[in-house]
């Protein structure tokens, strides 16, 4: 059995948790979130926590999905009563973001802006210098998704650094090109005199 998957998930206050077969949903202040959970793994409701066990110990992978729906059971817990959180930051001359509705409108130094349509279980704000998105949801999973998404439409750059970035992501940069490097193809480097 796997050492994360026995630990029991304690129900938050306020949070209810239905299973139907091998559905489970989780209703919270922050909404509902439900899951399959796979034929191979069971689960106990108490009064206070929720438990998943392994039904079928023979099955290869038992032990990798045991500990794996134990974290997404527990992720949806704490979401429906505590919305999980993720900033994104732009940096470069003239990149911005504005908010339009459920759209995010995004100018990444391309000849056009990008208009991003946000999921509607996502909430998202952007800061009055434009350069700040922070998001929130229930969901990890899609809030993940989604973040990762806009980042991917223009990653942060190695030399100058320029892109979207998660906020406090350390970027590695490299050094440009040097005035007069080595190898310029004067008379010490070989070149004809």
């Amino acid at each position: 059995m796997s050492r994360v998957g026995k630990k029991p998930i304690i129900i938050s206050k306020g949070v209810t948790v239905q299973v139907n077969g091998q559905d489970i949903e989780v209703k919270g202040p922050q909404g509902t979130l439900s899951r399959r959970i796979p034929v191979e793994l069971g689960v106990q409701v108490d009064k206070e926590q929720v438990v998943i066990s392994v039904k079928v110990t023979e099955a290869p992978n038992a032990r990798a999905l045991h500990g794996l729906n134990r974290t997404l059971v527990a992720n949806m817990m704490h979401g429906v009563a505590t919305p999980w959180k993720k900033d994104l930051e732009i940096h470069g001359v003239g990149y911005r973001a504005t908010k339009n509705g459920q759209t995010l409108s995004l100018a990444l130094g391309f000849s056009h802006p990008i208009e991003f349509k946000v999921p509607e279980k996502i909430k998202f704000e952007v800061d009055g210098k434009q350069t700040l998105i922070t998001m929130s949801s229930a969901d990890k999973d899609l809030l993940g998704v989604t973040a990762a998404r806009i980042r991917s439409l223009r990653p942060p750059e190695p030399y100058k650094g320029k892109g979207v970035r998660y906020l406090g992501e350390h970027i590695l940069r490299k050094a440009g090109k040097a005035a007069g490097a080595v190898g310029g193809g004067g008379a010490a480097a070989g070149g004809k005199k």
